[in-house]
């Protein structure tokens, strides 16, 4: 039943071979990888007037643009560093591959550690900025807005554990629908304030000219804008997920997800400023909605602009979809992350990753009330210490090849290097006290989880291989004389299933039981006598309730008394029911005894299950 549900949920099981099946092409390779990138015009020009409105007031819609031509430049040199990235490395892993090869490995963790972090926060911050424009369309949802995000998110998940494939397919409408209302706003709106200048504001609320600009007060407001840039690393990060030639199509997404924010972003900031679009802190109505407002009115498109603006905040969340799990594989290939990260699920998706991601990010949902004005100070400063490490582990990657003109890839890659380094550090400073600090302690903390994974699974590597002297001298054909323990609390079909089997292994059988009543042990042991067998039983009487305890201690008796060439095997009856919620009621004793019992080295566990069959079943419902 459950199984039948899962294929409805997700979908049937795929086959490895299908896997080729199962990657983006250009069209959904940018929908997919367009969508958080993208998707940030609806969040970065609103954080870059929310800084400046306050202290300068009507110059805002001034600087606004310049600031905007800040981070677009920003984003060329970041673009360039990156097609490089993708050309030196088609095997994916962006900025954790790169630092880890080039650097070393902790600034390669660290470079991990920051990425992880900025893929939990877009899912956060995107489905939260999606929901407030929902919001602003629609006033009324928005006290059930923290319940409606985690539901999104849950959605989205149950979409990407249906695989990478079918997900693009699903994704590329809406993000394409976006777009292109997005740029059909960004022309009418031009071309209708040229001809009749700017409507009345959606907010009527007064701006006047304030106070002076500052160096202080511009890095503030770039910073709060370089949230525009988050997600651009993530298509040299799934260079694999896209069809052959990988390296030709991820560097033609590239290029094509850098013109649209270009268009989208510009665009949008020069709407702003034309049609006084205002900041709210409480998220809604949204920059983007008063553009919409300002430019169509309450019509039919301005509830285009508004839904294709929320799909698209929510599709961004894909991006983290794609490259969370993806680079968690990576991580735990090298042993940094545990392995269940590197199994792919029933739909070839790695979905363990999808489901840790989306587990997190509802969690910063719930606890930062799905408010991106809390969330987006968290965001950029993983992304651009990311961008550092890549540019940095690049240079270092050229001069090593010193391939023909590497000294120009070099130079172009150690200007990304320089500027991604300021940039973070202008992010770390103006946005520290709020929140930012929360990713500068987590980062450390993750990268020492990760060392320690790494240290113990080379130690437990070293500790179990094995030399050809030693598989020469390994005595495969040696014999053991067999004890079998078997715990039980009654004679049942149960209990009497596995001292047969022990019996039919070894004649050396010790039946084992601890009771706390005194009455139930007399009748254990009269019950015993008509059993008529060899097998040697052992009771003790628990005055003080205790079970676990001198079962333990009597095994460990046994264990301790066995010589070299016995074998102690605990055997431990379970029978299994055929509800799939009946294990939660029963066999609680011998779970813990087996889980204790499997740190004792001179013990072997064995578990006989003992099946529930219809036969049964309807012998109990003619006897009641």
């Amino acid at each position: 039943m459950l199984n039948k549900f899962l294929d409805l949920l997700i979908g049937k099981p795929l086959a490895n071979e299908q896997r080729g099946n199962e990657k983006y092409n250009v069209p959904f390779g940018l929908a997919v990888m367009a969508s958080d990138a993208v998707s940030s015009v609806a969040y970065a020009a609103e954080e870059i007037l929310g800084v400046l409105i306050v202290a300068i007031g009507l110059a805002s819609y001034q600087w606004l643009g310049w600031i905007s031509l800040m981070i677009i430049g920003l984003l060329f040199i970041l673009t360039i560093s990156y097609l490089q990235i993708i050309k030196a490395y088609p095997h994916g892993g962006g900025a954790y591959v790169v630092a880890k090869e080039n650097l070393g490995i902790k600034p390669g963790l660290v470079a991990a550690a920051s990425l992880l972090i900025d893929y939990v926060l877009t899912v956060a911050v995107s489905a939260s900025a999606g929901m407030a424009a929902i919001v602003s369309a629609f006033p009324s949802l928005q006290s059930h807005e923290v319940e409606l995000v985690v539901i999104l998110i849950i959605v989205l998940t149950i979409l990407n554990l249906r695989g990478v494939g079918e997900s693009s397919k699903i994704f590329s409408i809406p993000t394409y629908l976006f777009i292109i209302s997005m740029l059909f706003m960004i022309v009418y709106g031009l071309i209708r304030y040229s001809l009749y200048g700017a409507p009345t504001p959606m907010l009527n609320v007064q701006v006047k000219a304030m106070g002076d600009i500052s160096l202080y007060l511009v890095l503030k407001a770039f910073s709060s804008g370089c949230s525009a840039l988050t997600g651009l690393e993530a298509v040299s990060n799934s260079v694999p997920n896209f069809k052959e030639p990988s390296q030709k199509n991820a560097t033609l997404v590239m290029i094509l997800l850098t013109a649209l924010i270009f268009l989208i972003f510009g665009g949008t900031s020069i709407l702003a400023r034309f049609y006084h679009a205002y900041p709210v802190s409480t998220g809604s109505p949204t920059v983007v909605s008063q553009i919409a407002f300002g430019v169509f009115g309450r019509t039919f498109m301005f509830y285009v602009v508004q839904i294709t603006t929320a799909i698209i905040l929510l599709m961004a969340c894909n991006t983290a979809f794609t490259g969370f799990p993806m680079l968690m594989y990576v991580i735990a290939k090298n042993r940094f992350a545990p392995r269940q990260f590197t199994v792919r699920g029933k739909r070839l998706s790695f979905s363990n990753g999808i489901i840790a991601l989306s587990f997190v990010a509802c969690i910063l949902v719930v606890i930062f009330n799905a408010n991106t004005h809390h969330l987006v100070p968290l965001y950029a400063v993983g992304v651009f210490l990311s961008f550092t490490l890549a540019q940095t582990g690049m240079v270092i990657h050229w001069k090593n090849k010193k391939e023909r003109g590497w000294k120009k890839r070099a130079a172009i890659n150690g200007f990304g290097a320089f500027v991604s380094v300021i940039t973070a550090m202008i992010i770390i400073y103006e946005k520290f006290t709020q929140g930012a600090w929360i990713v500068i302690v987590i980062i450390p903390i993750l990268v020492f989880i990760m060392l320690a994974i790494g240290k113990h699974y080379k130690s437990v590597a070293d500790h179990l291989s094995t030399s050809c002297d030693e598989l020469g001298s390994a005595d495969i054909g040696k014999e053991y004389n067999h004890i079998v323990v078997v715990p039980l609390q009654s004679l049942n079909k149960a209990t009497l299933n596995a001292l047969q089997y022990a019996r039919s292994l070894t004649p050396n059988v010790i039946a084992l039981s601890i009771y706390t009543n005194e009455d139930e042990l007399k009748a254990l042991q009269n019950k015993w006598k008509q059993l008529d067998t060899d097998i040697l039983l052992v009771t003790r009487y628990s005055p003080y309730r205790a079970i676990l305890t001198p079962l333990l201690k009597y095994i460990d008796l046994i264990a301790k008394s066995a010589g070299e060439d016995e074998k102690i095997t605990l055997l431990l009856s379970q029978f299994i029911v055929k509800e799939w919620w009946g294990g939660l009621l029963h066999n609680h004793t011998s779970f813990l005894l087996r889980e204790t019992i499997l740190h004792n080295e001179n013990i072997v566990v064995s578990t006989c299950p003992y099946h529930f069959h219809d036969k049964y079943d309807e012998d109990y419902k003619d006897k009641n």
